[in-house]
């Protein structure tokens, strides 16, 4: 039901959310891009846990050659100076997807981009990173990092999608810590216990350094991804997220063979 709601949300926009707020009226049918300025550089606390992907992948599958054509830098991506992986593991070539739940383009894309991560390549790991861009950005991102340290992402995630932009039980901006446990509260979390954690130092600091990966990587909409801390690819509107996800594929396969 999620997925064929939001795919009709996508038939009316193809939209990314971009790096300049402006404020947001009583939600339509079928939303305007969010905007929400880039923050300020902040020093990040140390984390000791690397992020936990949404999703428990499906066994790895041997990587296949992409297809489609190959895309070029400037123009289907852009190089990230001195850039690093958000959360590197095992030297597996990295897929950061810096999202954001309020965001219209982030609730369009996310049915595509969570078919497309279900069976991703042995040597590959996707990391979804919410983006504390400030404003109503930063609640819904803590929300996030908050539902990742207590290990229910897997049935929250694209509830969290749904709530936002198709039922609109949640507000896109003056949501309260008490709404948020009423949500998490729905899918088994107790609601004093989630709204503790919103708080805490872990999810401050995963917020930290969320805020100092979107920078370093230049991402100033979602959604965008960064594969391997090296290449940004955001969303094309004339070309879709079709498009995107056969960008990434084919940065995936540089990485991989610049590794052998």
């Amino acid at each position: 039901m999620l997925a064929r709601s939001l795919i009709l949300l996508a038939a009316t926009t193809l939209a990314a959310c971009s790096g300049q707020q402006a404020p947001v009226a009583e939600a339509p049918a079928a939303p305007a891009a969010v905007e929400a300025p880039v923050a300020a550089p902040v020093e990040a606390a140390p984390v000791a846990e690397a992020s936990t992907p949404v999703e428990q992948a499906a066994p790895a599958m041997a990587a296949a050659p992409p297809g489609g054509p190959a895309p070029v830098a400037g123009t289907d991506y852009l190089v990230i100076n001195n850039g690093q992986p958000y959360a590197p593991l095992d030297g597996k070539v990295e897929v950061a997807e810096i999202f954001g739940y309020t965001c219209p383009g982030c609730a369009t894309f996310e049915p595509a981009f969570s078919a497309w991560k279900k069976k991703p390549p042995a040597d590959v790991r996707v990391t979804p990173v919410a983006a504390p861009f400030g404003g109503h950005w930063d609640p819904y991102a803590r929300a996030y990092f908050a539902a990742e340290t207590l290990g229910v992402l897997d049935r929250t995630h694209a509830d969290m999608f749904k709530a936002v932009h198709i039922l609109r039980s949640l507000p896109v901006q003056g949501v309260t810590p008490e709404q948020f446990g009423t949500f998490y509260a729905q899918h088994g979390v107790d609601a004093k216990q989630f709204t503790a954690m919103m708080q805490s130092f872990g999810v401050e600091s995963k917020l930290n350094r969320a805020k100092q990966f979107a920078m370093r990587s230049q991402a100033q909409s979602t959604p965008s991804v960064v594969v391997n801390g090296k290449y940004l690819v955001t969303v094309d509107p004339k070309r879709g997220y079709a498009h995107l996800l056969n960008t990434v594929e084919h940065l995936i396969a540089q990485e991989r063979a610049a590794n052998q």
